[in-house]
């Protein structure tokens, strides 16, 4: 099912009395989802993501715009008559039922044409408790469940009427490191599986990109930018969008251009042809250091960090705005750590240059 939103603004009135200004929560939101793909909203707390996600559910309306399933509006539709499949962040399982009994709640409550059979019914629950691999857990409760198996549960609730969309909202956020990796490869197989289309919400950029076929970068209600995870990784549109993907972060440093050549400090970086004189704020991604006595950018050494395959190197800089350059290099390659200062050139491809004002990327040749 295919969902399109158009101009889709939702505003909610002050309740502060001292200060009586609108709070705009999304702000002209245009976007087309594809059918049968796994959207990932992303953007820090606060952003307007979840607010998206409740007025694609129904639960919020619109203050202006409209929300189409396929060609049909559904702007002022009830959540009940959408078809759309919602998890929680806190599951909201029923305690006193079995988990059976929580999957089969909502086709229970199945009227009209489309109310079903008991038989028909069980076996949809427990086609929907097999395809989250849970089948084995039908007698127990939510009490007797691990975290990720009442994740499992709520997915399956969710399945069980086979929504046309699919809505997370942070479905991750409760588990531990180790769950939370194996739940969102069981979330992408099943999303895989069903084919339905999903709209997956979380501030945790590894997670999106991880398993979205489409991420949109929220910041203050207005997108700043979408499209599949590793192309807006690999070309910003924006310094905000830039430092919010990256594990660790962009390494950010003053810069300047004179003559179509970038310095940072004193050193001459590289050429920028294109690129007007000015002052510019520079991205540098951690894989971007080539560690080289000969190289271009100098960092003062403090430590390293042995991650197994990879090496944090952690140095500092003057014209850096971060307190610490964090450079991942290979393993294999050896840094001299008797050396007060290591020497780096830079990946034209991992470097950025962005306005010092509004933080709007400058392009130049790579």
């Amino acid at each position: 099912m295919k969902v399109v939103l158009k101009h889709l603004t939702k505003i909610f009135p002050s309740r502060d009395k001292k200060n009586d200004q609108d709070v705009i929560a999304v702000n002209d939101f245009d976007f087309e989802i594809p059918d049968g793909k796994l959207v990932g909203l992303l953007g820090p707390s606060g952003c307007g993501k979840s607010t998206t996600l409740y007025m694609i559910s129904g639960l919020l309306t619109p203050s202006s715009g409209n929300i189409f399933f396929g060609d049909t509006d559904v702007t002022a539709l009830t959540p009940e008559k959408r078809g759309v499949g919602l998890v929680f962040q806190n599951y909201a399982l029923y305690p006193h039922m079995t988990v059976l009994q929580n999957i089969l709640f909502p086709l229970q409550n199945l009227k009209g044409a489309q109310k079903m059979s008991k038989a028909d019914m069980l076996k949809q629950a427990q086609e929907a408790a097999k395809l989250v691999q849970i089948d084995n857990l039908l007698s127990r409760k939510p009490s007797e469940l691990s975290g990720g198996q009442q994740q499992r549960v709520a997915i399956a609730r969710a399945l069980v009427k086979m929504p046309r969309v699919l809505l997370l909202d942070e479905p991750l956020s409760n588990l531990d490191a180790r769950l939370r990796l194996q739940t969102r490869e069981e979330i992408k197989r099943i999303q895989q599986t069903t084919k339905i289309t999903t709209v997956f919400v979380t501030h945790d950029q590894e997670e999106a990109m991880s398993i979205s076929d489409i991420i949109v970068v929220m910041k203050n209600g207005i997108v700043q930018q979408s499209g599949q995870p590793q192309n807006v990784y690999d070309d910003p549109v924006n310094l905000f969008v830039a430092k919010f993907l990256g594990t660790p972060p962009i390494n950010v440093l003053q810069g300047k251009v004179v003559d179509s050549k970038l310095y940072i400090n004193d050193e001459l970086i590289m050429n920028v042809d294109g690129v007007s004189d000015q002052e510019v704020t520079v991205g540098i991604r951690p894989e971007g250091f080539i560690p080289n006595e000969k190289g271009e950018l100098s960092c003062k050494l403090s430590n390293l960090e042995v991650m197994g395959r990879d090496v944090s190197v952690v140095s500092t800089n003057p014209a850096s705005l971060n307190p610490t350059i964090r450079s991942i290099i290979d393993s294999d390659i050896k840094i001299d750590t008797t050396k007060e200062y290591v020497k780096y050139s830079i990946k034209r491809n991992k470097l950025f240059l962005f306005d010092i004002k509004d933080g709007n990327r400058i392009r130049f040749e790579v």
